[in-house]
């Protein structure tokens, strides 16, 4: 027994010091922008490297702050994240619905197209996607930034395998009781796949929020339209090799998403957890 004992508490040990190796592995990055954004220019691009500033510059805050319209861009982030998010849920749980309830003609075949979607790189669909949105006339706007999030074939098969989890007698017995087809739907599936809901919405508030390259293409030039991505691309031009500035800039941009995870973290655990024990 006390052999088994000290290899249980062995194991144990390498366990959670291989789990504490990685963490720190995952955070260095963070840790070290962290320190190089309160460094001086100097110390940022000291060889060897310094770790610490010797004083934490936080002037480098204010100047990164003022250099570029991080609150523009913070905003234009947040109306585009929001157009993004509304219209990725009204989508999915539409279409999720639709394939769940409904029986129609080529069902399952449509519903393999949606899936073949995700096997589609978003960066092969980009030209295309800028002519449409350009033949629309919605270049340099924030609909034009979000149209193509709006519709995931991932999100909509999610939601559909939580989806067919309630039983088909609750919509027989709703029909019975003359419930329509919209109330059944906000009354009774999404009530009980709220957990799921939220998962999505988290995955495309910070897909979105993290999206690079599109956003830069249909905003232009101005700053009217960018998002705190292309924000931090302009402000990179402008820092040049002050890697401090940049540092302190990277930090602003990240601050909100942790702000946030830190708001949300236990719902996103229950919703990926939930997803995963129904998946």
């Amino acid at each position: 027994m006390r052999i088994k004992d000290t290899r249980a508490t062995v194991l144990t040990i390498i366990r959670y010091l291989l789990l504490c190796i990685g963490a720190f592995i995952m955070l260095f990055p963070f840790i070290y922008m962290v320190l190089s954004s309160l460094k001086t220019a100097y110390e940022s691009t000291a060889i060897p490297p310094v770790w610490f500033p010797a004083s934490p510059q936080w002037s480098n805050y204010d100047y990164a702050w003022n250099l570029k319209p991080f609150l523009l861009y913070f905003r234009n982030t947040l109306i585009v994240c929001t157009i993004s998010v509304t219209g990725t849920l009204l989508f999915s749980i539409l279409g999720a619905f639709a394939f769940t309830i409904y029986d129609f003609p080529c069902k399952n075949f449509l519903f393999i197209l949606f899936m073949l979607t995700m096997m589609v790189p978003e960066e092969m669909l980009i030209i295309q996607n800028y002519e449409t949105v350009a033949d629309l006339g919605l270049l340099n706007t924030f609909l034009g930034i979000a149209l193509p999030s709006l519709a995931n074939g991932f999100y909509i098969f999610m939601l559909r395998e939580y989806f067919t989890q309630v039983p088909s007698s609750l919509f027989k017995s709703a029909k019975v009781d003359c419930c329509s087809d919209f109330k059944y739907l906000w009354k009774v599936m999404i009530p009980m796949n709220k957990n799921a809901i939220f998962t999505i919405a988290i995955l495309a508030f910070i897909g979105q929020w993290n999206a690079f390259m599109w956003p830069n293409m249909v905003a232009g030039n101005s700053d009217d339209h960018k998002v705190i991505t292309s924000g931090l691309m302009t402000f990179r031009a402008m820092a040049s090799a002050n890697y401090h500035y940049l540092m302190a800039a990277a930090c602003i941009t990240v601050l909100p998403m942790i702000i946030f995870y830190a708001i949300f973290h236990k719902k996103i655990i229950a919703g990926v957890a939930s997803g995963g024990i129904k998946g």
